[in-house]
């Protein structure tokens, strides 16, 4: 049956994406869609996520106990589901540590779904990137059990983490993943800094590339851009923390001794 085919190439899908399928490969209504979708939920080779949203169970799985893939849920939670943040560095396999969290933008996020051990959490874009229709920038595309998920690029990453460090983890755990990269577009870098216009997260990105300059191979010329787009006044690493820390005057940001020192956890 044709449906079948859509089941192998689509372990996780909405009912409209088995619409549209139907629609293009035989001649079908809403009703016998919503009757396949019954059939095989009841037949145990089809999971209800939530409404609208579908995971196929293998061959010879018992749905009960069958774990989902909670990435490519995310994926398909919204139309413009993009992966980022620490879930980003996780698919890019440069995480420190394992999280049981994954976050993903879209302009329409759902509440807080739980699949598995998973908790699935949405945040909204950060409102210049919708403003000027750049959502999508640098992105790339992973294939995982033959579907596409949207991730953001290593560069995109690296600002982003650093953006908006609420939705990724500690300073620990951002600067060791980070770590873990081998090599950044710089131009890349400085276009997407440019584009978000935050004076606090260009100086936190110049920052942490002058602290990796000589393993990321950083020339001047990519600091001095970041540094003339840095606050005028002192900030803190953490807008959200006033932690006691060392003013660095190049980018007038507040960074506390165990970030400068890269000390975690070590005991004096």
């Amino acid at each position: 049956m044709k449906h079948e085919k859509f089941f192998r190439t689509h372990p996780v899908f909405t009912s409209a994406d088995l619409a549209s399928y139907l629609e293009s490969a035989v001649a079908t209504g809403a009703r016998t869609k919503e009757s396949l979708l019954e059939y095989h939920r009841r037949s145990g080779h089809l999971i209800q996520i939530r409404r609208g949203l579908y995971a196929v169970v293998p061959s010879g799985a018992d749905p009960a106990s069958f774990q989902v893939d909670p990435y490519l849920v995310a994926a398909r939670l919204s139309d413009d589901s993009i992966l980022a943040y620490h879930t980003a560095l996780e698919l890019h396999g440069r995480a420190y540590s394992v999280y049981h969290q994954v976050t993903y933008l879209s302009s329409r996020p759902v509440a807080p779904l739980k699949v598995g051990s998973q908790l699935l959490r949405g945040a909204r874009p950060p409102r210049v990137l919708v403003d000027t229709g750049q959502q999508r920038f640098g992105l790339v595309a992973q294939d995982r059990a033959g579907m596409h998920v949207h991730v953001t690029g290593f560069e995109r990453t690296l600002v982003d983490v650093l953006d908006r460090p609420d939705l990724t983890g500690s300073w620990e755990e951002i600067w060791r993943s980070l770590e873990l990269v081998e090599f950044f577009n710089f131009d890349t870098v400085v276009e997407y800094v440019e584009l978000l216009n935050n004076a606090t997260t260009a100086a936190k990105v110049g920052f942490f590339l002058e602290q990796h300059r000589e393993t990321l191979s950083v020339d001047e010329r990519y600091l001095s851009r970041l540094a003339r787009l840095s606050p005028r006044q002192p900030r803190y690493l953490d807008r959200g923390k006033r932690e006691p820390g060392r003013l660095i005057a190049r980018w007038n940001l507040v960074v506390p001794p165990e970030v400068l020192a890269r000390s975690w956890g070590e005991v004096l």
